[in-house]
């Protein structure tokens, strides 16, 4: 059975699908690998490499794309290599149905295959293949990193004889899988962190990591059977508000990660209370492609406001596209061997396994 990747947009995307060393597995589980020629070079990962485990390559995208079998990349194909996909193929990503609904119906009518990986099931046997978690692990680290680059203090405390410098605040807007990594690394940097979120149970994880759960009084537990926040009702949203309004006037760095799948990121830092926040503080947005959590944030743009700025970008990995490769790429590789047959050589598309069921779009 043959495997096929083709090289993204790199303006758009640098992570890759398949590195060297899961190609390595790929191979020696029986399959045939198939790539665009340069597909990792950017990455430091040379043809060559592929090449010593027997990966073919092809400098023409469509015959690479045609003789595959199951064809794995980031993101949905441009149209034109969509176009040429035949039926009984299956294509693996990260297809964000909600958005290209009408290109992946089309699939589906040419009887193609298609998983997308965001929606696998939280459960303890698809850890493992969680794109949604590695990603975000990575997103939330590098969130912080960068807005304590663009922040014009120090950020732990600091002793001198000549006086003290006090630790920075920082508030995590979402305790999700990217929100718990912002706090363990804003606190392991020396950051007095704190975190707010509409799942109550959220609250022992960032306690477990040194933060202070803010929470609205009275509040109920707004989490999925998914384990994903849902949309709050209005009086919860006055209540959150009316918290955020005074804990922001203390705060130094805001890191906004609340996402609700398929739907526009919650704006919850309202234009009021960012003009209240004190000039220099710094907010950074991981919803910003949804959205923003905030009133004033735009894509790849850093918005000053009162002194403050507000910044998100397209695809934060970028910055990270090495690590965030090898973890996808493992993610993948463990989704395709629970899909394969091993035995008959052909993916097995068993709707009674909740991984495959969940993720296949039909």
């Amino acid at each position: 059975m043959k495997i096929a990747s083709v090289s993204e947009n790199k303006s758009i995307e640098k992570r890759i699908a398949i590195t060297p060393e899961i190609a390595k597995k790929y191979i020696s589980n029986g399959f045939e690998l198939f790539l665009t020629k340069n597909y990792g070079d950017h990455l430091g990962f040379k043809d060559e490499e592929y090449e010593s485990f027997g990966v073919k390559f092809s400098s023409d995208q469509k015959e690479v794309l045609v003789k595959s079998d199951i064809i794995i990349q980031l993101g949905l194909l441009s149209d034109e290599n969509l176009s040429i996909l035949k039926e009984n193929q299956s294509l693996i990503g990260i297809l964000d149905p909600y958005s290209n609904k009408e290109k992946i119906n089309n699939l589906i009518k040419k009887k193609i295959n298609s998983f997308s990986l965001e929606l696998l099931p939280r459960i303890t046997r698809a850890q493992s293949m969680d794109i949604l978690s590695s990603q975000a692990n990575l997103a939330g680290y590098k969130a912080v990193i960068e807005s304590f680059a663009f922040f014009e203090k120090a950020i732990p405390m600091m002793m001198t004889a000549a006086g003290t410098v006090p630790a920075a605040k920082v508030l995590v807007v979402g305790a999700g899988v990217a929100g718990l990594q912002a706090i363990a690394t804003a606190k392991r940097m020396g950051a007095i962190v704190f975190a707010t979120d509409v799942r109550i149970a959220s609250k022992e994880q960032v306690e477990s990591l040194g933060g202070k759960f803010l929470t609205v009084e009275g509040s109920e537990n707004l989490e999925t059977e998914g384990g994903y926040a849902k949309e709050a009702s209005e009086d919860f949203k006055k209540k959150q508000e009316e918290l955020l309004a005074e804990t922001l006037k203390k705060i130094d760095i805001v890191i906004c990660t609340a996402l609700i799948p398929g739907k526009r990121a919650p704006v919850i830092v309202k234009k009021p209370m960012i003009e209240n926040m004190r000039a220099g503080s710094i907010i950074y947005d991981l919803a910003a492609i949804q959205g923003g959590n905030t009133e004033l944030t735009e894509v790849d743009k850093i918005i000053e406001n009162n002194g403050v700025k507000i910044m998100g970008e397209t695809n934060i990995l970028n910055k990270l596209p090495t690590s965030a490769s090898n973890l996808y790429a493992k993610n993948v590789f463990n989704f395709i061997i629970n899909l394969y047959d091993k035995e008959n050589k052909k993916i097995n598309i068993n709707l009674e396994d909740e991984i495959i069921d969940k993720t296949l779009i039909k």
